[in-house]
């Protein structure tokens, strides 16, 4: 298949680029500089210039290829203040995508996360995230709208990835986790430390991506899931240990000093199983598990800035 990604050179789509080029498949990656420009070109893939704001070029694109996987998000803008901007400019390109597709049977893969589908268990597939009118939940509601594609002629499928898709290079949420143990000279966690999360390696996720783009019926939700929850006391503790930093229990109050940005995510319990999509798409991921891969040391070599 000829493939159009978006995102096609950020943290995911640097994994699925070369995992559909390794499977025999064509890509054509959105590059909005000239750095991803040259990155997408070394790795084989056809490049077209611009951004997720340029909906007449996506359109354009989707049409002119057998599925697209859209992986772009404007976190830039996102986390620092404007997530709603960045949801909707998500929204604005979906529909584009959307109207590209439009019964044509071809596969559209959308990128989206876990948070808030379920507090106090574990979610599932089948679970659908509350609709409460904050700008996270437009981002939910972009993904309820590419699930109902496929009423329209869409083999459209959203994947839900942990909010710990880590590996060699990652620059997010552990990342974080490392900056802030470092700066403030001791490893934290909130409360006890037990409360979880999932997580699932970059390569493994882009394997799954590859597989709703080439098998997942109209109308799925998969999880990017390889471990169901890892407690966040224990990440802390493979810091500490890394950073020869003492590791201890934050108190809530003094999260946002202590954490800044991520205090309103550290302390979540976010546990899912992705046992629905092992099953329906034969996916099984094979990549060290995020304790495993925080021993590797890659994550401390230098000092990490975060997200």
């Amino acid at each position: 298949m000829r493939i159009f990604v978006t995102g096609a050179s950020g943290w995911i789509g640097s994994a699925v680029v070369p995992e559909l080029i390794g499977a025999g498949h064509q890509v054509v990656g959105l590059a909005r500089s000239d750095t991803s420009a040259t990155a997408l070109t070394a790795a084989g893939a056809e490049v077209v210039r611009g951004t997720v704001d340029d909906l007449d070029l996506l359109r354009d694109a989707a049409a002119a290829s057998d599925g697209v996987i859209h992986l772009a998000f404007k976190h830039d803008i996102a986390f620092s203040g404007d997530f709603q901007g960045a949801a909707e400019a998500d929204r604005r390109a979906v529909d584009v995508f959307g109207e590209a597709l439009a019964d044509s049977d071809r596969p559209f893969v959308l990128a989206s996360g876990l948070a808030g589908l379920a507090p106090g268990r574990v979610a599932t597939e089948r679970d659908r995230a509350a609709f409460d009118g904050s700008p996270v939940s437009i981002r939910a509601t972009t993904a309820q709208e590419v699930l109902a594609f496929a009423s329209r002629g869409i083999r459209s499928s959203v994947v839900r990835l942990s909010p710990t898709c880590h590996g060699e290079g990652d620059n997010g949420f552990m990342a974080t986790l490392v900056a802030i143990a470092r700066e403030k000279g001791v490893s934290g966690y909130i409360g006890d430390g037990a409360n979880r999360w999932p997580a699932v390696h970059r390569l493994d996720a882009a394997h799954l991506f590859r597989l709703a783009a080439e098998q997942a019926p109209a109308g799925s939700v998969l999880h990017g899931v390889a471990e169901e929850g890892v407690a966040i006391r224990d990440v802390a503790e493979v810091i500490g240990r890394h950073l020869d930093v003492p590791v201890a229990s934050v108190a809530a109050e003094e999260a946002a000093g202590h954490f800044g940005w991520m205090a309103g995510f550290i302390g979540l319990g976010l546990p899912a199983s992705s046992t629905v999509t092992r099953e329906l798409l034969g996916w099984k991921p094979t990549q060290p598990d995020l304790l495993e891969d925080l021993d590797k040391g890659h994550y401390f070599h230098a000092p990490a800035t975060g997200a």
